[in-house]
């Protein structure tokens, strides 16, 4: 059994994938839009003019699997009550990872020691979506 995030970007798909290889290093798996449905999409789920948004795509980010959308390309991606969690081996790859994450987001909890952790900082990215970055003691 795994639990794997699913995030529709509504409309920013491929900008934010692009943007997870810059920050994270992510590796696409597969991608495919609208238009290479092998099953024709009924007008309700794609709005006109959306047939080369993604569909479906799958992206790794270290050894975990990530799953994304266009969704309905409405472009009001909504991401609450939720973040994800980025467990890195050191500070200086916390560093990083915060640093290119953070990049047009906002930092809600600067990168600091804590009880738990010698590293863990949390922010929002440039699509809203929340991240934890964290060193495992």
């Amino acid at each position: 059994m795994q639990i794997q995030p699913y995030l529709f970007f509504d409309g920013r798909t491929e900008e934010a994938i692009t943007f997870y290889q810059r920050a994270l290093g992510a590796e696409i798996v597969m991608m495919m839009r609208f238009k290479d449905s092998p099953e024709p999409q009924p007008p309700s789920m794609v709005p006109q003019g959306a047939e080369n948004k993604v569909m479906h795509a799958a992206f790794k980010v270290g050894d975990s699997m990530v799953l994304a959308s266009d969704g309905r390309c409405t472009g009001q991606a909504t991401f609450a009550g939720f973040a994800i969690s980025l467990t890195v081996k050191d500070e200086a790859e916390a560093r990083r990872a915060f640093s290119a994450l953070s990049d047009g987001g906002q930092v809600q909890m600067p990168l600091t020691k804590t009880f738990f952790s010698p590293s863990f900082g949390m922010l929002a990215d440039r699509f809203g979506v929340g991240w934890m970055v964290y060193v495992a003691p």
